[in-house]
């Protein structure tokens, strides 16, 4: 019984050093780094940038398949949004225009329109609890992107200054439950040049990194640009089923 005490009190002691280790574990100045960022993404009325993404998928044999894809986002805020989506999967484009989304697989010729709540915020949080689908850039584009990465961490550390595509960068590294992530932000601009992120909720740990270029703060985007419209001959699915016809 003694023994049995002694492990007992051996194995809290564990659990609150490991407690307070990860305390120690939140840098301020990787927070920092990520507030600034943040805040340059939230005060932008518009916002436009192109992405190259790498995406680990689950296949039937059990392994990792690796796709490469591209992708041109339109942002207006609070209530507008559009990607167009093309590389290894078949192209996809995606519409919200402020009371409902739009999806689209042109290759397929399939689409389907779902209404939707009167801000960007609302429409992610809602895609996601209607599809399952989450899109690891999400973040980036709500309202306050700072509140959204700096939920729940369990560390925050600096990991060094480094180049992406010769721009100087931070490179950030951090911990959610369910999620690792890193993150390189333009030393001047304070805009992302890089995400990589590994989701350790899912089997196998997939992971997906995605590199931002030609960042405009300041676009002209028509909310008629937002709109969907319908072309001849496609069919309307249901609206996650038009996501994974696009093998998204």
């Amino acid at each position: 019984m003694k023994v049995l005490h002694l492990l007992s009190l051996s194995a809290l002691l564990c659990i609150s050093t490991l407690h307070a280790g990860q305390q120690l574990q939140i840098d301020t100045n990787a927070l920092s780094v990520l507030k600034d960022m943040s805040e340059t993404l939230a005060t932008a009325k518009g916002v436009t940038f192109r992405s190259q993404s790498i995406h680990e998928v689950s296949a039937v044999t059990g392994q990792f398949i690796t796709f490469f894809s591209v992708a041109e986002v339109a942002l207006k805020r609070p209530d507008k949004l559009r990607a167009r989506h093309g590389g290894d999967a078949p192209a996809f484009d995606f519409y919200y225009d402020g009371s409902s989304v739009s999806a689209i697989a042109p290759q397929t010729k399939v689409y389907s329109t779902s209404e939707a709540p009167g801000t960007i915020d609302g429409m992610l949080a809602g895609l996601r609890a209607e599809t399952g689908i989450r899109f690891p850039s999400s973040p980036l584009l709500r309202s306050d992107p700072y509140a959204i990465l700096s939920h729940n961490l369990i560390s925050a550390v600096v990991v060094g200054s480094t180049r992406v595509d010769g721009i100087e960068c931070n490179h950030l590294a951090f911990r959610s439950p369910g999620v690792n992530w890193e993150i390189w932000i333009d030393a001047r601009t304070s805009l992302p040049r890089r995400l990589a992120v590994t989701f350790t909720d899912t089997p196998g740990f997939p992971r997906t990194v995605i590199d931002f270029s030609h960042w405009n703060l300041h676009p002209s985007l028509p909310n008629s640009s937002f709109v969907f419209h319908k072309p001849s001959g496609f069919r309307q699915i249901p609206f996650s089923a038009v996501l994974h016809s696009a093998d998204r």
